[in-house]
């Protein structure tokens, strides 16, 4: 599932130009994103780095939990080669 946030700002490319610095600590610090607009028309957002695991090993541990006997076989015939 994606997850869209609403801009907490919305500035202009000139004002980015502007206060580019001040806006990267503000974004760094409030953890919310800065939608930059350029006649109007939105064409960049400034976000903050996720704190995301940056390795792929490992990024999904304690995330399952097995609820039942995964060992002992089942009391279910399976019919494979049946069509």
């Amino acid at each position: 599932m994606v997850k869209f946030m609403k801009a907490v700002k919305t500035i202009s490319a000139g004002e980015f130009k502007a206060k580019c610095l001040k806006l990267m600590d503000y974004v760094n610090q409030t953890h919310q994103f800065i939608l930059i607009t350029k006649h109007n028309k939105p064409i960049a957002r400034l976000v903050p780095i996720s704190d995301a695991p940056s390795d792929v090993f490992g990024c999904m541990k304690n995330t399952v939990a097995i609820k039942h006997n995964i060992i002992d076989p089942i009391d279910v015939a399976w019919n494979v080669n049946d069509e």
